[in-house]
């Protein structure tokens, strides 16, 4: 299972995006699911997590300008992210949380730049 992301774009500092990610329906609605991101030459961080009930949980750096969310009846998971910063430029995967992980995908490359 290979789970994609999409959504992320070139954005200017202050500015917003969403994320989604599709997953097929017999892993998503029972699997917890986050966001996860990457910069080179740096280890991939967890951003957020969204149990299967719902329940949230962020990383400090992304609290209070980040919400996660999931849609159960479209299999699929969002990250609003608002007043980005040119810190939050990576490159952002979802995949299951507090489980093993689906191969990665290839990930959405987000840029905060003026």
């Amino acid at each position: 299972v290979q789970l994609q992301a999409s959504g992320g774009g070139l954005v200017q500092p202050g500015g917003s995006l969403r994320l989604s990610c599709v997953a097929p329906g017999h892993i998503f609605r029972f699997n917890h699911m986050a966001w996860y991101r990457q910069t080179p030459g740096k280890q991939r961080e967890l951003v957020a997590g969204i149990s299967s009930g719902g329940s949230p949980e962020y990383a400090d750096a992304v609290k209070g300008r980040f919400t996660i969310s999931r849609d159960n009846d479209k299999n699929t998971v969002f990250l609003q992210m608002n007043s980005l910063q040119p810190k939050d430029t990576a490159v952002y995967y979802c995949n299951r949380w507090l489980s093993s992980p689906y191969q990665w995908g290839q990930g959405t490359q987000v840029t905060v730049s003026s």
